[in-house]
């Protein structure tokens, strides 16, 4: 966030505080004194370790807590290149107390999921346990909102009046995140009907946002894009928020990454033992060169010996007789390298085939598992060094 902007967060909270107080009361400040109000002695709005650090209502669905998690698990590599130094935080129901008010929880609103940039993950070395605007100074960049019934709430735009302050009366979520918070993007996801709808604000404004062509919605700010995704996590197969980045490729878990990391595992271990097979191949074809090199020189050998035999010609009949009987020899060994030659050729056929087979199978397996996973084509494709076409073939 730029210092012009920091600027103008300053004087926005400063006016609400200012406009929201009650009566005469002056908006209190981030000092260890007390306030003064005529003869009136009014003690420091607490600190983050002494407010509620939620609205004390129930979580409405087994689905809200692991879908905080697979949000806050996939997006953190994204948020540690935004914030090399750590300075960011995220918040699960977590309390962003807006105004001060008794109780303090009644100008607070709890979103099922937040980021806000530019801050410390602790506050004076403890776990921060909610999140007070004016004193943070920095508005959250985004917040999302789990509805689990018709999403009724979470777009109620109802404004708080001067005269509603001292009744106690809560505005609607939809108009203090637009209105007085400022969020720059807003989502609220419909579990039941699964329906993701986000807004940006725009000049003070809330505008409804549309899907890209994948369906996702563009958080420019993160260089994300926030979308819904059909998966199994943590023993639930159903639709979940996920984050996926500019070029449209899913963020993964630190679980998924470890289970794609054991995919890539298998393959270099198949590669390495394909190497080992054709190294194997190729000793078998060096023997068998040097098995055709001895055959030849037997072969110069005998011609050589017939040769010799065409000079002994008028020789007796018993050395004809006898280079007779070599020369059946001979045939009878080229007869039995030739079977062999064979034999060989018939093996080496049968071990690519059981190799081709295998290896098709093996592709088939780890396509299906990398569908599973949820992950693209362009994304198993890249996986598994095939086409995409290859991929969309099986």
């Amino acid at each position: 966030m730029s210092n012009s902007q920091l600027t103008k967060n300053k004087q926005q909270t400063t006016n609400t505080s200012a406009t929201l107080s009650a009566g005469n009361q002056q908006p209190t400040t981030n000092t260890s004194a007390t306030l003064s109000a005529g003869n009136q002695q009014r003690t420091l709005f607490p600190d983050h370790t002494q407010l509620p650090e939620s609205d004390g209502t129930f979580v409405k669905n087994f689905q809200e807590h692991p879908q905080s998690i697979i949000l806050t698990d996939s997006i953190g590599p994204i948020l540690q290149q935004l914030h090399p130094q750590g300075d960011y935080a995220i918040g699960q129901d977590c309390g962003i107390y807006w105004r001060e008010t008794e109780p303090p929880e009644q100008g607070a609103e709890a979103p099922d999921w937040f980021y806000v940039g530019g801050v410390p993950p602790l506050l004076n070395g403890e776990i921060r346990r909610s999140y007070v605007l004016w004193r943070e100074l920095i508005t959250p960049l985004i917040v999302l909102e789990f509805a689990s019934g018709s999403g009724k709430e979470e777009r109620d735009k109802t404004p708080l009046s001067p005269d509603q302050i001292e009744a106690g009366t809560r505005p609607g979520k939809f108009w203090v995140y637009e209105r007085i918070i400022e969020v720059p993007y807003y989502g609220i996801y419909e579990i039941k009907r699964g329906k993701l709808e986000m807004y940006h604000l725009v000049q003070g404004e809330y505008r409804q946002l549309e899907p890209n062509q994948r369906g996702h919605y563009l958080i420019e700010p993160m260089s994300v894009e926030l979308g819904l995704w059909q998966g199994n996590y943590q023993n639930q197969n159903q639709l979940w928020l996920r984050w996926w980045d500019k070029n449209g490729n899913l963020l993964l878990t630190g679980n998924e990454q470890v289970e794609l990391e054991k995919v890539r595992t298998e393959r270099e271990r198949q590669r390495a033992e394909q190497e080992l097979q054709k190294a194997e191949l190729e000793k078998v074809r060096t023997e068998r060169e040097r098995q055709r090199a001895e055959q030849e020189r037997e072969r110069a050998e005998r011609e050589r010996q017939r040769a010799e035999l065409e000079k002994v010609r008028t020789q007796q009949a018993q050395q004809r007789a006898e280079q007779e009987r070599q020369r059946a020899e001979l045939q009878q060994q080229r007869a039995e390298q030739a079977q062999q030659r064979a034999e060989q050729e018939q093996q080496r056929a049968e071990l690519q085939q059981q190799r081709a087979e295998r290896l098709e199978q093996e592709r088939k397996e780890a396509i299906t598992r990398l569908v599973q996973l949820g992950l693209t084509v362009q994304q198993i494709a890249t996986a598994l060094n095939l086409s995409v076409e290859q991929v969309n073939e099986q």
